[in-house]
């Protein structure tokens, strides 16, 4: 049951008012790979009253304006990377004359940008599960705060996501949340600071049971969309109880045994399924973890690598990963449990050199890292190398067009630089060739298909060879080059292999399918 939707909502809701909640994106592939879960949260925190949320992920089609009509309330969920687009679309929705509330993580950390640049009536931090109902009510009496704080709720609070109101024959994977925060305090990454560094972890009944809704439309492929999928480490557990900390013991054992309850239960569902998450690497160092990740079928794994030396590691606080060798170890330890790893790796470090390039390909396949992305390093608002990037800029900002270089996200695509933070020995550009070189290597039709032997049929294998092609298209010739037309080609590419990329992913819908006890 819905409980936002027992709140009263006013006895008066206008006849016709209805609620449009768009993921605004640049770039639409016609196809998605993983469904937006944010907006089918908010969709489920709409009061009945209201009537059921209209959707628009605009990753699939752009919205609409004439959709739009006065009275209307359009949601708007934005990071930093979607922000510029996201300002365009509340604009036009506020020009429609409807009333426009923004949300997501930039919005928690400018909420002022969003009003002043993104015509929003009032905006959303933190958690909108609870309070989106409350920011809809006001709308009604024509009375909206322009800042409504949703906090960090408690996990029994998570609301389930309306994938009734998803379109058909759009996303290749569905996403289910467990867990929200990460204990973790990287030097590139806000989570920690946005969402918090307690695990506030969701009982795995609503899980399951969302998990069995999408099985039954026909997804067999689920993200489960989580920050840190492995909130527990050992080595949490060792200074918990060096410190005799009893009550910090039981706490922290709590946690990963909720965990393996849950694993438990992902491995009691129908055996074509299979499971995708994000974990630290010192999951690697916890064998009955990674065994209980393969019994649930967690085939894959986003790892946060980072880096390939000491140096690099320690530069992002990132230091209680290892690094050579050791790093090799670590991530083979993965494959040989069963969890099929995807690397991520920065590049534009100022430990980086030259030769980072050639060494961070080398370990990738030397590893046997199933998938990979080579980043940039950007610092993102709320991170720790972004503060101390903006505290660097103070005396003498460097402009682009009249915008703060520090308010890169503002810059039109067509004029962002790649690189924001000068490095001592390499240019922007050749960092970004260097990048793109890597892309390509790794990514040559040739390694694909030797890494495709990790699975076992030629349907599988060749759908391995597409899934590697588009990632590569999506996340690397959209996002690397300078040059627009080869951006639109990527761009037009990518909508090509997405089609029968997704019919590859495609399942049997159960519809019968109950949850397992």
């Amino acid at each position: 049951m819905n409980i936002v939707n027992l709140r009263s909502a006013p006895a008066a809701v206008p006849n016709g008012m209805r609620v449009h909640l768009v993921n605004p994106s640049d770039i639409s592939f016609g196809t998605a790979v993983i469904t937006p879960r944010w907006l089918y949260v908010l969709a489920s925190a709409t009061p009945a009253a209201f009537g059921d949320a209209i959707i628009c992920d605009e990753t699939l089609e752009l919205l609409d304006p004439m959709n739009v009509k006065a009275g209307d309330v359009v949601g708007v969920g934005i990071h930093t990377g979607n922000a510029l687009r996201g300002y365009q679309v509340g604009k036009m929705a506020r020009e429609r004359g409807a009333w426009v509330i923004f949300g997501g993580i930039h919005a928690t950390l400018y909420p002022e940008e969003a009003i002043e640049l993104g015509g929003a009536h009032a905006v959303v931090k933190g958690d909108g599960d609870v309070i989106w109902a409350e920011a809809l009510n006001d709308c009604v009496i024509g009375k909206p705060r322009q800042i409504y704080d949703g906090g960090r709720i408690e996990p029994e609070q998570f609301l389930p996501a309306r994938w009734d109101l998803m379109p058909a024959d759009s996303y290749m994977w569905a996403s289910v949340q467990t867990i929200r925060g990460c204990a973790k305090h990287c030097s590139f990454c806000s989570v920690w600071r946005t969402d918090g560094q307690r695990p506030r972890q969701r009982a795995s009944d609503g899980v399951i049971q969302e998990i069995v809704e999408l099985r039954r439309k026909g997804f067999r492929f689920i993200a489960l969309a989580d920050d840190n999928f492995y909130p527990v480490t050992q080595t949490d557990l060792r200074l918990a109880r060096q410190q005799g900390n009893a009550e910090r013991i039981a706490e922290l054992e709590s946690i990963r045994a909720e965990r393996f309850v849950l694993m438990a239960r992902l491995a009691a569902l129908p055996k074509d399924m299979v499971f995708y998450t994000q974990i630290t690497m010192e999951a690697a160092e916890d064998l009955d973890f990674l065994d209980a990740m393969n019994k649930a079928r967690i085939k894959g794994a986003l790892v946060g690598v980072e880096a390939v030396t000491a140096e690099g590691l320690k530069s992002v606080f990132k230091d209680f990963n290892y690094s050579g060798d050791g790093l090799v170890k670590q991530l083979q330890t993965f494959r040989e449990h069963g969890v099929h790893v995807l690397g991520s790796f920065i590049f534009g470090l100022p430990t980086d050199k030259p030769d980072t390039f050639d060494a961070t390909v080398a370990l990738a396949k030397k590893a046997g890292v199933t998938f990979a992305q080579f980043v940039m390093m950007t610092p993102f608002p709320g991170t720790v190398d972004f503060l101390r990037w903006e505290k660097a800029q103070e005396a003498d900002p460097e402009m682009v067009g009249g915008v703060p270089l520090t308010r890169y996200w503002l810059i039109p695509a067509s004029d962002r630089p790649k690189m924001f933070t000068p490095h001592p020995s390499m240019s922007a550009d050749e960092i970004r060739e260097r990048t793109q070189g890597v892309w390509d290597r790794f990514y040559s039709l040739g390694s694909i298909w030797t890494r495709s032997n990790c699975v076992k049929s030629l349907k599988a294998r060749v759908m391995f060879v597409l899934i590697s092609k588009l990632y590569r298209q999506m996340y690397a010739k959209t996002g690397i080059s300078t040059d627009s037309a080869r951006k639109k080609k990527a761009n037009r590419l990518a909508r090509w292999i997405a089609k029968p990329c997704r019919k590859l992913f495609q399942a049997k819908p159960m519809p019968e399918l109950v949850v397992p006890q």
